[in-house]
């Protein structure tokens, strides 16, 4: 398993004493009063000093308490180093969730979480490594692993090898066939290979919508539209909200010359994802070739409000919905 990415939290942890004024010197003591009892900016020292142990209910407490926002938020992160020094995971998840309720939009507590996201994410993955090596889920992190690093042929064999032991492991004919997918040098045979990989998944799970949506992609670009509005159409409906799935089941309907019957799942992707404007061009395109110019015109519309947006830079929340 010598291929998982362990990040080192060394920089986050240099950043955060740059903060916060931690000095690494201090130890934990036998002797701290009760938590409950430590005011705010007592625990905040205590902390500073690296008496962890002793300061973590006590920063809790902190940002339970009414003082000012920098003290919360400094208790917070406090709270977060201090957590992961002592690798009490459930007290780093409680300082994640307090941070963000309270200060979600700071771009200093963002990159604090961030970072705390990735040490809680590589430790578990060192605990798999080391608690079940040869297991398929520790076969399969690895290849997504070297997947991230553009390793393909690795990654593949990874999969091949967890598909040898357990032939009907669910998903990893999926995995297998994206990658082929994904691989620049997957060669010309690629999609006829993914795509057997995406049917025997689906024979193993035939409630995996994602891969029903892959063949109906493959489909759609050998402009097989009969198959392509088959797989898009089981894939809405294994999935209700998967709104990629009625969008692409709607423009195989419009490949088809099927114009009318495609108006209904793209005003359902619609509803799913206003904001995207391949649905409302699709959209308009049906409803333009029904004859319902009137809608289609404030299909048009929205989709040019959707164009604006995106050459000035709106944040996707500002658009026009």
């Amino acid at each position: 398993m010598g291929s998982y990415r362990v990040k080192s939290a060394a920089v986050f942890f240099l950043w955060v004493a740059a903060l916060s004024g931690f000095s690494s010197r201090a130890q934990p003591t036998e002797s701290a009063s009760p938590a409950a009892r430590i005011p705010p900016q007592q625990a905040i020292t205590l902390a500073q000093e690296g008496h962890c142990h002793e300061s973590i209910s006590a920063l809790k407490g902190a940002m339970a308490t009414q003082v000012p926002a920098e003290t919360r938020k400094l208790a917070g992160v406090l709270g977060i180093r201090c957590a992961l020094a002592i690798d009490d995971r459930p007290a780093t998840l409680d300082f994640i969730h307090l941070l963000s309720r309270d200060f979600g939009r700071d771009p200093d507590v963002l990159y604090v979480i961030v970072h705390a996201y990735s040490d809680l994410s590589s430790r578990t993955s060192l605990d798999l490594a080391r608690v079940a090596p040869q297991s398929t889920a520790a076969h399969k992190l690895n290849a997504e692993a070297l997947e991230e690093q553009g390793k393909w042929e690795p990654a593949e064999l990874e999969y091949e090898e967890i598909l040898k032991k357990t032939p009907d492991a669910p998903g990893i004919h999926f995995l297998l066939g994206r990658l082929l997918l994904s691989r620049p040098d997957g060669g010309s045979d690629a999609p006829a290979r993914a795509k057997e990989e995406f049917l025997k998944e689906l024979q193993i799970d035939p409630g995996n919508a994602d891969a029903e949506y892959i063949l109906g992609v493959l489909a759609q670009q050998a402009q097989d539209y009969d198959e392509a509005i088959a797989r898009f159409s089981q894939a809405a409906k294994l999935n209700q909200n998967f709104s990629e799935a009625y969008l692409g089941w709607g423009a195989a309907l419009i490949g088809d010359k099927k114009y009318a019957e495609a108006i209904a799942p793209l005003q359902h992707a619609e509803h799913l994802t206003p904001g995207n404007p391949d649905i409302h061009n699709a959209l308009a395109t049906a409803l333009v070739r029904t004859g319902n110019k009137a809608e289609a015109e404030k299909e048009f519309a929205i989709l040019r409000s959707l164009s604006s947006a995106d050459h000035s830079g709106a944040p996707a929340g500002d658009r026009p919905q």
